[in-house]
């Protein structure tokens, strides 16, 4: 994990370099007083520069306006971020706190944390983190650094300086492929999803156990682990695996834009589904019910587990954590899946 460095900065040394007073700076962030929207710009860009984030509890006492959450979210389309967001608004709008959204550019650590910092130098007493960033952030000395409490939602396991609101994956894709063992199937594929995200070990585990546990081999053969959680990423591992010579009868994926994918391939090699392939997927996003067959999924309470996620963090905000405190309070909280049976599996044969 890459860490950053305190730099030292003050909000004097970003008020000399964009040629204006420390109050001027100091008015500029927390949105007091007047200033042109040249002086705006100007200590805008020493802030960027400087690489400043102002004070937490300082800023606290200097402004007077509602408080203010940050939310982090992949800029690629998330499947799920609809459900975020309602279950994010339903925590925030019921304590009058204000919401900040900001799309990450990128899904390294320097870019998790380039956004983060972004964040609280826009006002963000708090931050929720949206998959990867959670994981992408533990262990950063950024956390330290800004002093807000982070929850992340959707994680593969708890995390010792964020908390964490998620399912137990691994029960959950052993749940799903026992569901797929008893129709009957023995040859089945699976498709896990990108290394940098930390549900895609986890799900793993849970899908070789339940191949374990009924003597089933787990052929290397069967199993694509490159690619990403989207529909482009199901669509070349179903060519791939629907172009062996003894392809299987079912892919179990880990997302439901992957089992689109597959579905997708399938129907163009001119195969019935579920009849000659069943499929399954993971999240049970609105695709999951709208595509032909609809998918059998794993049902993960998104807003539920958002909502959940925001009330932790204004309660830490209540409680006026300071850098000193980061740590605190900190929780891991597991919420109940469920296996939601539709019409893309089937008995073998």
């Amino acid at each position: 994990m890459t860490r950053r460095k305190q730099n030292g900065v003050t909000i004097r040394a970003v008020a000399e370099r964009a040629g204006v007073s420390a109050m001027t700076v100091s008015n500029v962030i927390n949105g007091a007083g007047r200033a042109s929207a040249a002086t705006v710009a100007a200590v805008r860009a020493a802030i960027a520069d400087l690489g400043y984030v102002p004070n937490l509890a300082a800023r606290r006492l200097a402004k007077a306006r509602a408080t203010t959450l940050g939310l982090i979210y992949s800029g690629r389309r998330m499947p799920f971020l609809e459900s975020i967001l309602v279950g994010t608004l339903r925590a925030t709008n019921a304590h009058g706190l204000q919401l900040i959204l900001r799309e990450g550019d990128g899904t390294g650590p320097e870019a998790a944390e380039r956004g983060v910092c972004d964040l609280v130098r826009s006002g963000a007493d708090a931050i929720l983190l949206v998959p990867p960033f959670a994981e992408l952030l533990s262990g950063s000395d950024v956390i330290g650094e800004l002093g807000v409490p982070m929850a992340g939602i959707a994680t593969g396991r708890p995390l010792p300086d964020i908390t964490t609101v998620r399912i137990d994956n691994l029960c959950a894709m052993h749940a799903i492929t026992e569901r797929v063992i008893a129709c009957g199937h023995r040859r089945i594929a699976y498709i896990a999803g990108p290394d940098h995200s930390s549900v895609v070990p986890a799900r793993l585990d849970g899908f070789l156990r339940a191949l374990n546990h009924h003597g089933i081999a787990a052929l290397p053969e069967l199993i694509v682990r490159q690619g990403d959680f989207d529909y482009a990423s199901g669509v070349a591992a179903g060519r791939t695996l629907l172009a062996l010579a003894d392809r299987p009868t079912a892919v179990i994926c880990s997302s439901d834009d992957l089992a689109a994918g597959v579905i997708a391939q399938a129907s163009h090699m001119g195969m019935h589904l579920p009849r000659d392939l069943s499929v399954t997927g993971f999240d049970d996003t609105v695709l999951a019910s709208h595509i032909w067959p609809p998918l059998t999924v794993v049902r993960q309470p998104v807003e539920d587990m958002a909502f959940r996620a925001t009330q932790c963090l204004i309660a830490a905000i209540s409680r006026d954590r300071t850098p000193d405190h980061v740590g605190d309070g900190i929780s891991d909280e597991i919420f109940d899946y469920r296996l939601m049976e539709r019409e893309s599996i089937a008995p073998i044969g």
